[in-house]
């Protein structure tokens, strides 16, 4: 795709890159085959293809109006178009680029901005989000019942090991995570204690930096990868740790670009870069360790809970983190019969806060979802991301985990 970039972006690093990427573009229309929102709207500005044009206009100095922000707005940034893209064009990068540019050239206005800034003020801290939570269950009967939906209660956490191993790993705390699903992490610091590694949250360490990132405060969600960064940064400048291992895997997916992120900060690019290097999603480290998780799950083959599960790939692991295929390797090594799930490279209209600011389109996905997942006999759902799990959670008939729960369950049994 040829471009012509406008002045006041050309010699930018933003575009520099977004030059890159539109030229790898040859307009093959692939990608609308797996866009979700394209599926559903039938729109060709709703599909990749059409979002890049609207981006490349903006960047080649055609004024943006809010249909084009609209139709960026609608966009999951599931990013199954990056899969499905022969030419390799890295869309989300660009989307990125091109949201910030239309966002200060059309700034929102009235409900949707007070909603937008609410959200960068209240997800991603932890202790306010969780206070707030608590609350809402308190109170969940008397709540609408959109609003009660989203207020699950949350099964303990359970026992957490204390480190006792020479190797040692740090794991993301999250925002959301800790107060919607707190067994996540401690599920995963019993196995990983089971398997030799002991698992750590930092203090100070809290949101990845996605939310305010994709909610047009890119500074801000640069400002909470150097928090983490600062946090982490004395046990993993001392080698004291492997990895930086992520549970939810659209956090993974925003610690693994920081080298990318903070590429521009003299005083972080080196550390950022670092950390990213580090960060592994947890089906990564677990995959890692098989010979001797073989041995614990032999163990416990006929213990712990059995049957058929239906695994939802989030976007984010396979199509953000191009992990496929590997946390169904370990749930079929655990016993369990997965069942098959139709268009399983489609979003489930989670992405974020996505379900919050586009809440028809979002539920569309949902009720797809569910239907594919629900459709084969399975007795529970497993999901590798904290928000697909929330998401799905809220219209779902049969319950719905975090995979690693029952790699946990299957191996304590066998203790």
């Amino acid at each position: 795709m040829q471009t012509h970039l406008a002045d006041f972006i050309r010699d930018t690093p933003e575009g520099r890159e977004a030059e890159a990427i539109l030229r790898k573009c040859v307009h093959c229309g692939f990608c609308t085959a797996t866009c979700p929102t394209y599926q559903l709207l039938g729109d060709e500005l709703d599909g990749p293809r059409g979002r890049i044009y609207l981006i490349k206009q903006v960047l080649e100095g055609e004024r943006a109006t809010e249909k084009t922000r609209l139709h960026l707005d609608r966009c999951l940034t599931c990013r199954a178009c990056e899969t499905t893209c022969p030419s390799g064009v890295e869309y989300g990068r660009l989307a990125d680029i091109g949201r910030d540019v239309v966002e200060r050239q059309v700034p929102r206005r009235g409900t949707d901005q007070l909603k937008r800034a609410a959200l960068r003020a209240f997800v991603p801290r932890s202790g306010v989000f969780g206070a707030a939570l608590g609350l809402g269950r308190s109170v969940r009967p008397l709540l609408p019942r959109v609003l009660a939906e989203k207020v699950q209660s949350a099964e303990p956490a359970g026992h957490w090991p204390r480190p006792r191993h020479p190797r040692r790993m740090i794991a993301l705390a999250g925002c959301v995570q800790p107060a919607m699903r707190p067994a996540i992490n401690a599920a995963t610091a019993r196995v990983l204690d089971r398997l030799g590694i002991s698992l750590m949250e930092q203090p100070g360490a809290g949101c990845c930096g996605a939310v305010r990132f994709h909610l047009h405060d890119q500074d801000g969600g640069r400002d909470d990868a150097r928090r983490n960064i600062d946090a982490w940064w004395p046990a993993v400048v001392g080698d004291e740790v492997e990895a930086i291992v992520v549970t939810a895997s659209g956090c993974g997916v925003q610690v693994k670009d920081y080298g990318h992120l903070l590429r521009g900060d003299p005083a972080y690019a080196g550390k950022a870069a670092r950390i990213a290097a580090l960060a592994r999603d947890v089906s990564e480290v677990i995959a890692a360790e098989a010979d001797a998780l073989g041995v614990l799950l032999a163990a416990g083959r006929g213990d712990g809970v059995g049957g058929r599960i239906a695994f939802h790939a989030p976007c984010s692991l396979q199509h953000g983190q191009k992990i496929r295929g590997v946390v169904e390797g370990l749930l079929r090594a655990a016993g369990y019969a997965l069942t098959p799930v139709r268009d399983a490279h489609l979003c489930c209209g989670s992405a974020g806060t996505y379900a919050l600011l586009q809440p028809e389109l979002s539920a569309q996905l949902r009720d797809d979802k569910l239907d594919a997942l629900q459709a084969e006999g399975a007795q529970c759902i497993v999901s590798a991301n904290v928000g697909c799990i929330e998401h799905l959670a809220t219209a779902a008939r049969i319950p719905i985990r975090h995979w690693i729960e029952l790699i946990d369950e299957k191996i304590t049994k066998s203790a």
